[in-house]
Parts: structure tokens; C-alpha cells; sequence
């Protein structure tokens, strides 16, 4: 295998100096990580206590403002681990050398090696990386170690490795949204209408209904979904009509006499019949594991092509700065942070318990996985896009590779971008939560 990367590329005159902290961060943004050789001191005791004190008071405070809060940050950490074993795992399955695996940013807090790897985690809770040694031409690597880059792997190889992280978060969706709705049912029309709640001194309230009732009839016509409740209230009776309700409570049959009232809420004028109850039949149908193993995949990949528009507008500049300024308060449009995400899983969490949460979690893999694979760099999708721009290139044998230089005015605008939309999103999860 050749290791000529001359093509497209402009030689820079090296003197042994080290490299500015400006050429160092570039290789670190578009590399993922420093392929420095010299190795990094390990952090002092100071800041590997002060490190851990911040993972841990991080953890207590989200436990403290909702246990489930504290369930999807960690929940969310592992999906991160996996996203970098995806990359890992499939870098030494192609022969590619890996130096380091961590979870965080920053100081080390902890590290061991073996086999040549460091693993460990770093002060800031921030994500992960998998180092693989020469992802592009900027990376300096020692020459008997060209062969084992990433930048000499085949095509097939490199997008392999670059698409593991996105496929893994795929998988971690495909197994969390199928195990849920094989265990506990997928939300849909349930055939019947359950009552949550009972208005206050309302004709239900004197009727005797209560939360948990199941609404079979309403004087004689069956319900089964919300519509139709709806529509038997107000299309076939009129205030003070008295209608028998007939529900389930406790698995018994129970038949109620109410007298409907006029709806306080209703325009001037319109005559309209209230019963006073809050009712839903949108409930989890279970579902056998082969119907599962139909529905989890179509809905996901539904989930796929909605995340990808969704993101196409809420990367949109336009739509960051008028949410900024206060002119849009579309939710479609709106960029957000894991700082909102968490707050949401407490809702969800609270209102729909294990289930909720892990179907959430799926949604949030789904669109991580998605957002990893748009054509900028550093994401994953702006590697796997060079890499589709190196094969066009090739001909007759020889490999053409990219001048990485060259994309870096590209690079520093997207990572600007990128920057603009989480602080963004971050001051609008704050402010607006």
C-alpha cells in the first residue's frame, strides 16, 4: 500500500518547533484529538479530585431535581460509550491502530492502557473519542506506523469505521424501541376510553364518575375513542338531558345517571352540553415480538427522514436568530441542548415511567445518530464525505487524498455554526424551560 499523500497538499516547512496552539487545535477539531506523539502528563491529584467531586455533584443534583433526569444523563453517557465503541471495535477490526478511548473532555481524571490503548475519562462530561491515528494528511504519524492509519485504509473500510458511531446509535434505538413495544405495547388507539380526570363540582363529579372509570356507553352508544365521546355529548344531546353512563371500575360494570349542563366555556349564544371529564384512549397496545420486530424498524426509519428535515431547519441560521430575538417561537425550528432534553425526560419519565423514558432515549439516539452524519466537519458525516470526494478522485490505481488545509476556512465556519446553535439552544433551554 502506498503512503503517499502528496496529492493536493502544500509541504510546510518544519523545524522541530513545537506547534502553535492555533495548528494544534486544528488537528484536534478535525482529527478528533491531538496526534501529537509526545505523551500527556497524566492530571494532577488536585484536578483529578476536583474532577470527580464535579461528575459526582453533577449526578446528586440531577437525582435531587427528578430521579429521571439522573436516569437519562446516564442513560445518554452510555449511548456516547457505545458510539465510540461502534468506532473502535471496527478501527482495529480494519487493521487501523487506536491510541486512546475515552469518555469527557479535558483534564484526565483517570486512565489505564493496555494493549497500546489508553482508556479512561476525562473532567468534562462533555461526550467521548476514539483516537485513530492519521484520520487525515494534517496528522503526524511516525512512518512505520503509516500503514495502521485511517487515512490509508480502502473506501470501504473508512466509511465503515466513520458510520460506526451513527450505526450504533441506530441499534441502541432499534433495541430499546422493539423491546418496549414487545414488553409493554406501542401508543395507540386502545379501543377504549379511559377517564383521567373529573372537573369539580361538574355533572360528573355528582354522577359519581371517577379517574380510572372506563367510559363503555353514553345512553346506550358505545365509545371507543375521543371523537366519539365528543361527538355523542355534543351533536346528540343538549344541556339537561340525563344520560346513563356505563363503565368498568375495578373490572365490574357500573351504570351512572348524569345530567348534562351548559359549557361555561362555549361562545355566546351556543347552546352546547357539558359533562365535565378529562378521557383519552390513546393508550401502550402490546404487541407480539414479531409485530414488534415490523412495527419498531418502519417507525424508525419514519423517525430518520423526520429528523433529518428537522434538523435541516433548526441548522438553518435564519431560524437560530429570530428564536434567538423572539420573532419565532415555532418548537420545529428551535435549536436545543441536552440541558432542555433533560428537563423534557423528567416530564416524560413522570408521565409515562419506564417506557416513555426508553422510547425517548430511542428518539434521542435516532437523532444524534442523524445529526453525526450531515457533511460537516468534525462531525462523523464530514469525514465520510471526504472520504466519498477521495475515491471520486482516484483513478487508474492511484489514490488521491485530500488536502485537509484547504477545508479548514470550511471547517472553522461549520464549527462556528455548530457553536452559534448550542449556545443558542443552550440560553433558550435555560430561559424558556
Amino acid at each position: 500500500m502506498s503512503n503517499d499523500i502528496s496529492n493536493d497538499t502544500t509541504d510546510e516547512a518544519t523545524d522541530g518547533a513545537r506547534p502553535s496552539r492555533f495548528e494544534r487545535m486544528k488537528v484536534e477539531v478535525v482529527s478528533g484529538g491531538t496526534q501529537a506523539p509526545e505523551e500527556v502528563p497524566k492530571a494532577s491529584l488536585q484536578t483529578t479530585l476536583l474532577g470527580a467531586l464535579a461528575w459526582l455533584a453533577l449526578f446528586v443534583l440531577l437525582f435531587i431535581s427528578s430521579p429521571w433526569r439522573l436516569v437519562f444523563v446516564v442513560a445518554l453517557l452510555i449511548s456516547v460509550m457505545l458510539h465510540e465503541l461502534g468506532h473502535y471495535w471496527t478501527a482495529r477490526k480494519s487493521g487501523m491502530k487506536v491510541t486512546q478511548y475515552f469518555i469527557g473532555f479535558g483534564p484526565r481524571l483517570w486512565s489505564v492502557t493496555r494493549g497500546g490503548v489508553e482508556y479512561g475519562v476525562r473532567a468534562y462530561p462533555l461526550g467521548g473519542f476514539v483516537k485513530i491515528i492519521g484520520m487525515t494528511n494534517v496528522d503526524e504519524v511516525a512512518p512505520e506506523d503509516e500503514p495502521y492509519t485511517y487515512r490509508q485504509g480502502t473506501y470501504a473500510r473508512r466509511m465503515w469505521v466513520i458510520t460506526a458511531g451513527s450505526a450504533m446509535h441506530a441499534i441502541i434505538a432499534l433495541v430499546l424501541v422493539v423491546g418496549v413495544y414487545a414488553t409493554v405495547g406501542q401508543v395507540a388507539q386502545s379501543g377504549k376510553v379511559t377517564i383521567q380526570a373529573i372537573t369539580t363540582d361538574s355533572p360528573a363529579a355528582a354522577a359519581g364518575l371517577q379517574a380510572g372509570d372506563v367510559l363503555l356507553s353514553i345512553d346506550g352508544t358505545t365509545v371507543t375513542k375521543e371523537s366519539e365521546v365528543a361527538d355523542t355529548l355534543t351533536v346528540s344531546h343538549q344541556p339537561g338531558d340525563q344520560v346513563a353512563l356505563a363503565v368498568i371500575r375495578g373490572g365490574e360494570p357500573l351504570t351512572l345517571q348524569a345530567t348534562l349542563a351548559q359549557n361555561t366555556n362555549a361562545p355566546e349564544g351556543v347552546v352546547k352540553a357539558f359533562l365535565g371529564i378529562n378521557y383519552s384512549s390513546i393508550d401502550r397496545v402490546p404487541m407480539s415480538l414479531g409485530a414488534a420486530l415490523v412495527e419498531g424498524p418502519k417507525e424508525l426509519a419514519t423517525g430518520v427522514g423526520q429528523a433529518t428535515v428537522a434538523i435541516a431547519k433548526v441548522i438553518n441560521p435564519v431560524n437560530v436568530f429570530s428564536h434567538l430575538v423572539g420573532t419565532n417561537d415555532d418548537p420545529a425550528t428551535r435549536p436545543g441542548t441536552i440541558v432542555g432534553a433533560t428537563n423534557i425526560s423528567s416530564d416524560v419519565g413522570t408521565f409515562d415511567g419506564w417506557a416513555g423514558m426508553l422510547v425517548f432515549l430511542a428518539n434521542i439516539n435516532l437523532v444524534l445518530g442523524v445529526i453525526n452524519m450531515f457533511p460537516l466537519l468534525p462531525l462523523d458525516g464530514g469525514h465520510a464525505a471526504i472520504a466519498t470526494y477521495e475515491r471520486l478522485r482516484s483513478r487508474k490505481g492511484k489514490r488521491y487524498y485530500a488536502d485537509i488545509n484547504k477545508l479548514m476556512p470550511v471547517a472553522a465556519v461549520c464549527i462556528v455554526l455548530l457553536a452559534f446553535m448550542f449556545l443558542t439552544g443552550l440560553y433558550l433551554d435555560i430561559a424558556k424551560s
